[in-house]
């Protein structure tokens, strides 16, 4: 932690019980480890305030960023260019409108007798 090892910690006790007394050590103790604890407290709250406000500040930039890309295509359907359109429409396809949604699977097998439909 701080480069305190076993010897230097129990140097340090041996310190406090002369200086402080048998008597009244355990009472630092206790209001020492209430102290440290509410300090572990404050830092942590301080930690999720410092986190909640960077994600709001993440969450903030893609928003701006999705004004500007709505702003994109709102001035290329004024200017008849639609972006990231590759598809051919069907009247200028060289197959002819595209009819395909309007007719039965032609691939099933065609079955008088069978009344199921094909999967």
């Amino acid at each position: 932690m701080f480069g305190l090892g076993m010897p230097e910690i129990f140097l340090i006790l041996a310190i406090a019980l002369i200086v402080i007394g048998p008597k009244k050590l355990p009472d630092l103790a206790k209001t020492l480890g209430r102290a440290m604890g509410e300090f572990k407290r404050s830092a942590q709250d301080f930690k999720k305030s410092i986190d909640i406000e960077t994600t709001l500040n993440d969450i903030e930039t893609p928003d701006s960023d999705l004004k500007n890309i709505i702003k994109d295509v709102n001035k290329n359907k004024e200017t008849g260019v639609e972006s990231g359109d590759n598809t051919i429409p069907p009247e200028k396809s060289p197959k002819g409108p595209d009819t395909s949604a309007n007719e039965p699977d032609s691939s099933a097998p065609k079955d008088p007798e069978n009344k199921t439909e094909p999967l």
